[in-house]
């Protein structure tokens, strides 16, 4: 079988809240969004707007049938004209909406469907937080694609149809594929990031090796040849694409794989240690607090708490819709 290390670093990452909706746009308008975690999509059914990010990137203009991934969590704004006063998103009236459709200033000029998928999980930053402020789908199938799935996402939240939870969680799931699919593609070359070995065929033949045995006692060596490279070349291109050397790639993934069994069954943290190479209970917690900041069973009976009371208010499962 095939390892895909972006599908086994996405499993851990469970989609939490699916928020989708869209907006019906007339007149003179300004909406500001506020700092968000997880991403942001946009689709520009008709007519025309402005999407200003704070990072000092410049506005773009958004045209019909354009769609933008929102993906590191800045504040921004989505405007007819960028001189107009804007107004907080959560301000606007509950019954402007209807359908999960909000309709501003009358609507009839300018169309758009959104969605927010927040994620749970360990190091989600990892993925998400060296994107970039704005991702702009070029590519007719990727819009069609994304559009598709909003507007099937905002179906699935409003229609209340048997399994509807299910196909939303997909969705989202479906949609960070996508995400990190578009960064891969048009980012390759142009930045440095853990993310950036997978596009890479070399350090990605080693990277699937660390994934289909994390266990394994790897050495630098024995990684180098799974490139096909020289030790010495492959330690540097593996850091110089990563941000990371080989070895503190395979001790991250190890952890990532710790935190998600530590909350989500009952293994006892000796058989975590063994199962992912470690000799000792000893070496095990003196990696995971390196890495995570504190000791295994901490981390695991507070973590285990935060979802019990997360879980009492807010279920793994529920959705929710714009606003």
């Amino acid at each position: 079988m095939v390892t895909d290390p972006l599908s086994d670093i996405l499993s851990l990452l469970t989609p939490k809240t699916y928020i989708a909706g869209g907006f019906d746009f007339g007149g003179k308008w300004a909406l500001q969004f506020e700092k968000h975690s997880g991403l942001k999509y946009f689709a520009l059914v008709s007519g025309s707007a402005w999407l200003a990010v704070d990072s000092g990137q410049d506005p773009i203009k958004l045209e019909a049938g354009d769609c933008v991934l929102l993906p590191n969590g800045r504040r921004f704004l989505i405007a007819q004209d960028l001189a107009f006063e804007p107004v907080g998103i959560a301000t606007l009236p509950e019954e402007d909406w209807n359908g999960g459709i909000a309709t501003v200033n009358g609507g009839g000029e300018t169309t758009m469907l959104g969605g927010h998928f927040g994620f749970a999980g360990e190091h989600i930053d990892l993925l998400l937080g060296s994107m970039p402020a704005i991702l702009r789908l070029r590519d007719e199938d990727d819009k069609a694609g994304l559009r598709w799935a909003l507007d099937r996402m905002r179906q699935e939240l409003f229609g209340a149809q048997p399994g509807g939870k299910l196909v939303v969680q997909h969705l989202a799931h479906l949609m960070l594929v996508q995400a990190l699919r578009l960064y891969l593609a048009h980012g390759v070359g142009n930045g440095v990031g853990w993310l950036f070995a997978l596009s890479d065929k070399r350090i990605a033949a080693a990277v699937g090796a660390i994934h289909a045995n994390p266990g394994n006692r790897w050495t630098l060596p024995e990684l180098a040849q799974k490139a096909g490279m020289s030790r010495s070349k492959f330690a540097v291109r593996f850091k110089s694409i990563s941000g990371a050397s080989p070895i503190e790639y395979l001790t991250r993934w190890r952890m990532m794989i710790a935190c998600h069994r530590l909350t989500s069954g009952t293994e006892s943290v000796s058989r975590i240690a063994l199962s992912l190479g470690y000799e000792s209970d000893a070496a095990f917690s003196t990696a995971f607090r390196r890495v995570i900041g504190c000791s295994p069973r901490r981390y695991s009976s507070k973590n285990k708490s935060l979802n019990e009371a997360a879980n009492e208010y807010f279920p793994p499962d529920e959705v929710l819709c714009l606003p």
